[in-house]
């Protein structure tokens, strides 16, 4: 992978900072972002600054991407925005809004900006980190299972558009993953309290689920096979997520009472 220029969004922490980490091991040249860039410190690449809900903020990552390595192979569009979990109503318009703007049209932003690049160039791999959510939505997280489930759309349908002028797109797909991620939500702006005791339960129940989890360098193991495949496959799904995939398909109504079940929906007060 030498003399192949990777560029990762939201590289400071989690599943960006150890999947910048990966590929640098493996050679590839690796710019991270974030939204301090630099002064975000810690990180293995040189960080650049940029907030992907901002048109000015993405052309001048990549126009300084391209200043100073000429070039650019391989898009990793992690940066990801969450919410705590709420019920639906509990989040505004307005949130809801938010949440797509960072997670879907932030990946779009990011992707127009690089493609015409790598067109030019007649290769470039675009590599979207999805979620598990994304395939089969949780409780509690309607918005942001949404904006994931976007993304699996976009991804598959820009594949088939970019594939015969080099360029490809995939989908990794982690599951429950040990990050900072959690630390850095949402809270929902328009709490409701009837549902304040369920809320409540199934953070602590999320909490348990989120130490258990993969770790996010099980994730960048994957966005490294998906980059260096010379026919990737279109999704990577990571961890349990490739079993829960074949449940959904063979067996719908066992993972429906399956999720109930493992988040005690059924029973609150056994958590609450």
């Amino acid at each position: 992978m030498q003399n192949k220029v990777a560029l990762v969004t939201g590289a400071s922490s989690g599943i960006g900072a150890a999947t910048a980490a990966r590929l640098s091991a493996a050679g590839f040249t690796v710019f991270g972002t974030s939204r301090r860039g630099g002064a975000a410190g810690g990180s293995a690449v040189p960080l650049l600054p940029l907030d992907v809900t901002s048109d000015a903020s993405v052309a001048a990552a990549v126009d300084e991407l391209l200043g100073r390595a000429g070039r650019i192979d391989l898009l990793v569009n992690n940066a990801g925005l969450g919410v705590g979990l709420a019920g639906d109503e509990e989040s505004s318009i307005t949130q809801a809004q938010a949440i797509f703007e960072t997670n879907f049209f932030g990946t779009v932003r990011m992707t127009r900006a690089v493609v015409p690049h790598m067109r030019r160039q007649g290769a470039g791999r675009i590599i979207n980190i999805g979620s598990g959510g994304g395939l089969f939505p949780m409780p509690y997280m309607a918005i942001y299972s949404a904006s994931k489930h976007a993304l699996e759309g976009y991804s598959e349908s820009l594949d088939h558009e970019l594939r015969t002028r080099g360029v490809r797109v995939v989908l990794i797909e982690p599951g429950v993953t040990k990050t900072p991620f959690d630390t850095n939500l949402l809270s929902p702006d328009r709490a409701i309290d009837e549902y304040r005791q369920t809320r409540a339960a199934l953070n602590r129940r999320y909490g348990e689920l989120l130490a258990a989890g993969d770790s996010p360098e099980l994730v960048a193991e994957a966005v490294l096979r998906a980059a260096t495949a010379a026919r990737p496959d279109l999704r990577y799904p990571v961890g349990r997520v490739a079993t829960v995939q074949l449940l959904r398909r063979l067996a719908p109504g066992l993972l429906d009472a399956g999720v109930r079940r493992e988040l005690r929906l059924d029973a609150p007060t056994e958590i609450g």
